[in-house]
């Protein structure tokens, strides 16, 4: 596929879906050219929200299981997967295993991953594998969450708790984050919270007058896109603030894992006026809106405006005001 040959017929239908509930009627994957053209544009958009996921958790020191087959439920084309084999190295797995509603996803992503990972066994799942109780390694869930009717949440979270070590993904809207919390809060009991925590602690979110707030965070696009005439003229054809890539995420191991309590979380973006910088906070102790006086530390001021980092601190501060502060990233 190339920008050329965009199928799109099959991106707005796909797009209206997506944006007005469509997509939980039932399989929206028709074609083959339809998921070429959304893995090449919308898909590739999500890729980015994966990619800065997948540096965070490379930031926090954590990585998958050792030799772990990964499932990637409801694969669509099959970003997610593709994005977590290549970003810890094909040979850290033992196998790439695919579900969709649709075949024709199915067979797309499988022949995208065996393309890419040619010696990496890559396979699709049975209903029967689905519906049992056999142990998986590395499960990826993208972008479903607010397609899922009653039952499909409930066998979601079966596979859930047959899991190793999770990975989800999706939009950073209010509906998705809040409803990604009450999982988190459902299954923590059965493993440790490795992300976008920085604590064990039940999601501050849910206390009492925080209900205007949301878990969510901004990926950055590659900067060499906004010099690429076709990805301009598809954000212009489709509508969409190519600069714009909210998240939400949730990441679980039955393992012990890297531990930050000591750090803080700035959920969504900092704002800055000329004197200081406010932002929302979120660590062992709850949720609290700090400041950052510019005087107090101009260099740490600038770095919250021009970081591309995820934002995990440790900060000095005194009440509610950051003298200082240091990123995860110094640890490394």
């Amino acid at each position: 596929m190339d920008w050329t040959k965009l199928d799109w017929a099959a991106l707005d239908r796909l797009r209206d879906g997506f944006l007005h509930g469509g997509a939980a009627a039932g399989p929206y994957w028709q074609s083959e050219s339809a998921l070429a053209s959304y893995d090449l544009t919308y898909g590739e958009r999500i890729g980015w929200k994966w990619d800065q996921v997948l540096r965070e958790l490379t930031m926090r020191g954590w990585s998958p299981p050792e030799n772990a087959t990964v499932l990637d439920w409801g694969c669509g084309s099959g970003i997610a997967g593709r994005r977590v084999i290549a970003h810890f190295d094909p040979s850290h797995f033992a196998a790439l295993q695919l579900w969709d509603h649709a075949p024709v996803a199915v067979d797309y992503a499988e022949k995208r991953a065996r393309n890419a990972f040619p010696h990496l066994r890559v396979e699709s799942v049975t209903p029967g594998f689905l519906q049992g109780d056999g142990p998986i390694g590395l499960l990826l869930i993208s972008h479903v969450l607010n397609e899922l009717s009653t039952d499909d949440l409930a066998a979601l979270r079966k596979l859930i708790l047959r899991a190793q070590a999770v990975i989800w993904v999706e939009p950073g809207t209010s509906d998705v984050s809040r409803g990604l919390g009450t999982i988190r809060e459902a299954v923590a009991s059965e493993f440790n919270v490795v992300a976008p925590c920085t604590h064990q602690n039940a999601c501050p979110m849910f206390q009492a007058g925080n209900e205007r707030h949301w878990c969510h965070f901004f990926a950055p696009p590659p900067p060499e896109i906004f010099a690429n005439s076709d990805w301009v003229k598809f954000g212009q054809r489709a509508g969409i603030d190519l600069r714009s890539l909210p998240y939400c995420f949730l990441v679980l191991d039955r393992r012990e894992v890297p531990q930050f309590a000591d750090a803080s979380r700035i959920i969504g973006r900092p704002e800055h006026f000329k004197p200081y910088a406010r932002f929302l906070n979120c660590d062992a102790s709850g949720l609290a809106e700090l400041t950052l006086p510019k005087r107090a530390n101009g260099a740490l001021f600038k770095e919250l405006d021009r970081t591309k980092r995820p934002l995990i601190y440790r900060w000095e501060r005194s009440d509610d005001t950051v003298t200082n502060g240091a990123s995860i990233a110094s640890d490394e």
